[in-house]
């Protein structure tokens, strides 16, 4: 493949690495025989920068442009970010209340229903709803809930399909402008 940049990112539908591309999976690549390559990448994805240089790791990771959008954050050539899967902690949900609402009426019947809801106890007949056209006030009561769930990550992942990232270890050195 002569029409390509050297360092020009493909993605190839077969197993195979064609000849002159490496697969960008964030191999150590020795400077030495790589002159051109590394004169582009420089160390931006590892290596000591004296005697070896690293290629992008692009497995399992979905590539993004450079740079910054409306309402976007700005991200740099080599910056990696997200994660696979994710716990969520407390901190990251939205504050919020659960508020228990009961009527100030007194209860008239024992069942739960439709179009009804927790009123002022009856003690001696064990009732405690009140049908919710009669009720004329309300009283906000403060239960207790606590933070639950099992601490366990979630996917975090878009649907995918996997290919071959590779670079172009030869073919033109691009022009700097």
């Amino acid at each position: 493949m002569s029409d390509c940049f050297i360092g020009e990112i493909r993605l190839f539908g077969f197993p195979r690495i064609p000849n002159g591309w490496a697969v960008c999976d964030g191999s150590t690549l020795p400077i030495r025989g790589n002159e051109a390559l590394y004169s582009l990448i420089g160390i931006s994805y590892g290596g000591d920068g004296i005697n070896n240089f690293k290629l992008p790791d692009l497995r399992g990771r979905v590539p993004i442009a450079q740079g910054t959008g409306p309402g976007l954050s700005a991200r740099t050539i080599a910056q990696q970010g997200g994660e696979e899967a994710h716990t969520l902690t407390e901190n990251e949900l939205p504050a919020h209340s659960h508020p228990l609402i009961a009527s100030t009426a007194p209860a008239t019947t024992a069942t739960p229903g439709d179009n009804v809801q927790l009123a002022t106890a009856s003690p001696a007949t064990a009732k405690l709803f009140a049908p919710q056209a009669s009720i004329t006030g309300y009283m906000v009561m403060a239960p207790s809930v606590l933070p639950s769930g099992g601490s366990q990550p979630h996917p975090n992942m878009m649907p995918s399909q996997a290919g071959n990232y590779c670079i172009a270890l030869t073919g033109i050195y691009p022009d700097r402008p």
